[in-house]
């Protein structure tokens, strides 16, 4: 019997295009995205399925950086909550795209994954801001948490339901639009930034 994650999308005809993020978009098939945080050697997050970190990044979507913008109150520790949402937001993908929704979400998180930033470094009495290659696992993270934060700011205090911006949110970047997709909008913000300071 083929295991499908959430007992319906299966995951072996899907491969990575981006060879840089081979290796740490994992899609080895399960079907309850859950190791309870049991993986705890090195690079353990990229041995967890990509859709258990897409719905860990939901814990705290308000977060950013070292403090909430908006409260993530309503969705904190509440495991089954984040995999309904992120369960609903796949089967409205699906409905639209007509594609297996991991597969979209790879394509997405691929779109959207940032390979250069900046990064402020103090020589003398000046600040001094440098573009550098961003690490495969950091893309990865990146690109999820930009995902998610884009769809929480999106509904937060709307009537529009969480699944429902979510899926739109990863079609938009699955598309490579920068309209629709914030996640696509920041990379191309940062990467733009980043050229300047070359």
């Amino acid at each position: 019997m083929e295991i499908k994650i959430f007992d319906r999308w299966p995951t072996k005809d899907i491969e990575v295009l981006d060879i840089g993020l081979k290796n740490y978009i994992n899609l080895q098939p399960t079907i309850v995205p859950k190791t309870s945080g049991r993986l705890r050697q090195q690079f353990h997050r990229a041995k967890k399925n990509i859709v258990e970190r897409l719905i860990t990044k939901l814990m705290v979507p308000g977060h950013r950086s070292k403090r909430h913008r908006i409260t993530s109150g309503r969705v904190v520790g509440r495991y089954s909550t984040n995999y309904k949402i992120v369960k609903d937001a796949f089967e409205k993908i699906e409905k639209i795209t007509k594609k297996n929704p991991v597969e979209v979400l790879v394509r997405a998180v691929e779109n959207s994954a940032l390979r250069e930033e900046i990064a402020n470094y103090q020589i003398g009495g000046i600040i001094v801001r440098k573009s550098v290659i961003t690490s495969p696992q950091r893309r990865v993270d990146l690109t999820l948490k930009n995902i998610v934060q884009s769809s929480y700011k999106k509904s937060f205090g709307k009537k529009d339901k969480m699944s429902d911006v979510l899926a739109d949110e990863i079609i938009g970047a699955f598309n490579n639009d920068k309209n629709k997709s914030e996640a696509v909008a920041e990379k191309e913000r940062i990467e733009k930034e980043a050229e300047g300071s070359r």
